[in-house]
């Protein structure tokens, strides 16, 4: 079974593959020659999966795929949001984001925070949703050089390291992305695919 992943991202598309089942190849939008500026401008994580998944799905004959991750700190007002990739900035520098969001969140007590993850999947022409959540804290400073984003500041709630100083499986295992995947996953093995 052939599935767009909505995604530009090696990194991303590499993390994704390594959950599918093999029956899954997952093609990304630089597999199909798609570079377009895809629009999120959703107020919700929800709203912008969505938006990606239709923009696709109107252009391909495949089923495909969207996942939309925001982090969610309550001290600064579930900032940075859906805003999270942009947070510093149109550029999506992740370091730039990382360290806007230790200044804002310099002087708070409360450095409690969560990743939401929504999969948007269209599939025979119907639209259904995953969503995955990971509760944890921001560090005071990065830490670790795995992963990407907000990976060296968010560590896990029942754990002593950030994300970013796990190996790919034992994040995966425990992420939010993980989670909404393996939802995706478990619905992608019980059903037919008529494309």
């Amino acid at each position: 079974m052939t599935i767009i992943f909505a995604t530009h991202n090696l990194n991303k598309t590499i993390e994704v593959q390594q959950l599918m089942p093999p029956h899954i190849k997952l093609l990304s939008l630089s597999d199909v020659q798609l570079h377009d500026d895809i629009p999120e401008t959703a107020t919700t994580i929800e709203g912008n999966a969505i938006l990606k998944t239709n923009y696709i799905k109107n252009r391909f004959d495949l089923p495909v795929f969207a996942d939309d991750t925001g982090l969610m700190v309550p001290a600064l007002n579930n900032e940075p949001g859906v805003k999270s990739a942009r947070y510093a900035g149109e550029d999506k520098n992740a370091q730039e984001n990382m360290e806007l969001l230790l200044k804002r969140l310099e002087g708070h007590d409360d450095r409690s925070a969560y990743f939401k993850t929504v999969i948007s999947l269209n599939i025979n022409n119907t639209q259904h949703l995953f969503e995955g959540v990971c509760k944890g804290s921001i560090l005071n400073a990065p830490e670790g050089t795995q992963g990407f984003g907000y990976d060296p500041i968010f560590k896990p709630q029942g754990y002593d390291i950030s994300f970013a100083q796990m190996e790919m499986a034992e994040k995966s295992a425990i992420s939010h992305r993980g989670k909404a995947l393996n939802k995706l996953i478990h619905f992608l093995n019980g059903i037919n695919i008529d494309n």
